[in-house]
């Protein structure tokens, strides 16, 4: 078996359909594609073609809106954000911008900006992003140096149903879908991290990063 994406964990079968394999890490419960069932970068770019965000669908503008939304809530006016994977319409910016928050871009397929990796923010969006990701790891790793201390990741996925259910599961069917969050798993991410895991919704989990001691000290009290 492969090692888990996450943890490095050895995985477990989970699950077999006529296209690909499925295991299962025993110590996250990751659930993952094995590498030799990824799409290569055209293959994949081809595929994202494919979808139709456009900024003018409110279907679509709906749907962020389930992250958005309650994300907004929690932010300070001057708050600033990234859009990790924001998809060729960046709709989710574009959002937040009509609220008065600033949103930067990026994306590997068509927003290749490295510039705005090199910054920290007061929240990191990843909306239908995270299962897309080969590298769990490094990705998570990326993403906690890219927020500051107080901030908020906000991941909207679909999480992982039980083996039964998982048979039939439509959003495993997507080839360019590898990654499959429990969500044990990010409970285990959030231990990992020192991060506070908080639940918004069936498909959508805010991380909270701590202040540190110093700034914690320096706030005022209530």
């Amino acid at each position: 078996m492969s090692s888990c994406p996450l943890c490095h964990y050895e995985t477990v079968a989970f699950h077999q359909d006529k296209k690909r394999p499925y295991v299962r890490c025993p110590q996250c419960l990751l659930v993952s594609v094995p590498s030799a069932f990824y799409l290569d970068k055209i293959a994949e770019k081809a595929h994202y073609d494919c979808h139709n965000n456009d900024v003018a669908d409110a279907g679509y503008q709906h749907f962020l809106s389930r992250t958005l939304t309650p994300l907004l809530a929690q932010l300070t006016p001057n708050a600033k954000g990234l859009d990790f994977g924001c998809g060729e319409g960046a709709v989710l910016s574009k959002m937040a911008a009509k609220q008065g928050i600033s949103v930067a871009n990026y994306d590997l397929f068509y927003h290749l900006t490295p510039q705005v990796l090199t910054q920290q923010y007061d929240f990191v969006c990843l909306t239908e992003v995270i299962e897309h990701i080969a590298d769990a790891q490094s990705l998570v790793e990326q993403l906690s140096q890219l927020l500051l201390p107080g901030g908020i990741l906000a991941v909207m996925t679909k999480r992982v149903p039980c083996v039964d259910t998982f048979a039939n599961w439509s959003y495993k069917i997507d080839p360019t879908h590898i990654n499959f969050y429990a969500i044990e798993t990010f409970e285990w991410i959030a231990l990992q991290q020192g991060w506070q895991l908080e639940v918004i919704d069936s498909d959508v989990v805010f991380f909270h990063v701590p202040f540190s001691s110093e700034q914690l000290s320096e706030s005022p009290s209530k």
